[in-house]
């Protein structure tokens, strides 16, 4: 007789399966969309991902995430004032979208009502059995933004999409495509009070010679679980500046799929992970140039205090076809605490024979000559290692073209460094 021995779920998986008992009929969508929920839930009754699971071997999710709370435990959410002035602000407050805003140009509209017509069906499709970020929100996803910028437009101010929760759970989508030719910068705000589950999922689609910078700005409080991933695919000579910034959260994992899918394309990838106190933060990137003379360079600076734990795991793939790639990649952090610590693991998958690719991965202290050459001209430590850290991250934050936008991201550091420094 064969005995099968079955798995004891976690708290959290309880809870997201009874949630979706609870509340699967009443999301938003046609038989398609039910259709791809009921492929999540089935991802989601297998269990969460450990370590044992490749690509979640730096976070034990299973473990980390020992609860999650009720839909309806946060209070009221507000709009955040926006990062750039003048920006074109959009937001979804405890997971349900405010009504569009009117862009001169644009067409924006509300994922709910793509839901519920089923046109956006296939974006809720799995990619692959540790697909849990996708599969727990598109179990639960019931509205966000849908942003299309025609082709030859350019887009007079920053448009800026807003998850702002309150605590409990939420579940948000965006999807953007920006036309060909069109030039366009995004900021995607994740942000709130109260001990919170959020998932996020954006898709990105920037089709041929169009231009694109994307923010990605992770700041929620210390005691919320925040799930985030977005699916970037580029079109022939399409440009793209993606920039990922996380300060804030308990448990964080960020997740990067992108596909140089047209020849000529190029991505500018820039991070900055600010760890502090208990945060455990992940920043898991797969990258797959699939067409000639794709340009890629990836650039991940990290800072970790406290008790803080962190990982980057970026994969770069080159196609046997995609010959004349070239690709780097670098990893440094700065290791402020003995108590803290991070993981790197760069990967190259390359099956083309001329290609460019490289990458490298540091991790270091502050270097006590430097602190003592600033010290002995009068400036205590505290000061001292800030500008230090600083210098250490100002390269990446600088690289951006936008001025406006260094100058806030930099005010964003100096807040931080004073909190956790």
């Amino acid at each position: 007789m064969n005995v099968q021995t079955q798995i004891k779920r976690t708290a959290a998986e309880e809870a997201l399966l009874a949630a979706f008992a609870e509340r699967g009929t009443k999301l938003p969508g046609d038989a398609k969309v039910a259709e791809r929920r009921e492929e999540a839930v089935l991802l989601l009754q297998r269990g969460l991902p450990n370590r044992k699971v490749e690509a979640w071997h730096y976070t034990d999710l299973r473990r980390l995430l020992s609860a999650v709370p009720s839909f309806d435990a946060g209070g009221p959410a507000a709009p955040r004032a926006p990062l750039l002035e003048g920006s074109f602000v959009l937001p979804v407050l405890n997971g349900v979208a405010t009504p569009p805003l009117a862009i001169d140009g644009v067409a924006v509209s509300k994922v709910a009502d793509r839901l519920a017509d089923g046109s956006l069906a296939p974006l809720l499709r799995l990619e692959g059995s540790d697909d849990t970020v996708s599969a727990i929100n598109a179990a639960f996803a019931a509205d966000g933004f849908v942003v299309d910028v025609p082709a030859g437009a350019e887009v007079a101010a920053p448009i800026e999409l807003q998850n702002i929760q309150a605590g409990g759970q939420v579940h948000t989508r965006f999807a953007v495509t920006v036309g060909e030719g069109a030039k366009a910068t995004f900021v995607e705000r994740q942000a709130g009070e109260g001990d919170a589950f959020v998932s996020s999922v954006s898709h990105l689609q920037v089709e041929d010679d169009a231009e694109v910078l994307w923010l990605i700005l992770q700041e929620q409080p210390e005691g919320a679980n925040h799930l985030g991933r977005i699916s970037l695919t580029m079109g022939k000579r399409a440009k793209v500046t993606l920039f990922v910034m996380n300060s804030g959260g308990k448990l964080v994992r960020q997740e990067l799929r992108i596909v140089a899918e047209g020849e000529g394309s190029e991505l500018r990838l820039r991070g900055v992970n600010l760890l502090a106190g208990d945060t455990h933060c992940d920043v898991t990137m797969v990258l797959d140039h699939a067409a000639p003379h794709t340009v890629s360079t990836e650039t991940i600076r990290n800072v970790v205090t406290g008790r803080a734990e962190g990982a980057f795991q970026g994969q770069i793939r080159v196609a046997r076809h995609a010959q004349k790639t070239d690709a780097k990649m670098a990893c440094n952090t700065l290791l402020l605490s003995d108590e803290g610590g991070f993981s790197a693991k760069p990967e190259l998958e390359i099956f083309a024979d001329d290609v460019a690719c490289g990458h490298g991965a540091t991790v270091t202290e502050i270097e006590a000559d430097h602190l003592f050459y600033l010290m002995a001209r009068g400036i205590d430590e505290k000061t001292a290692r800030g500008l230090l850290v600083k210098a250490f991250l100002a390269e990446v934050v600088e690289e951006l073209e936008n001025e406006q936008m260094v100058d806030a991201l930099e005010a964003r550091l100096n807040t931080w460094f004073a909190e956790h420094g």
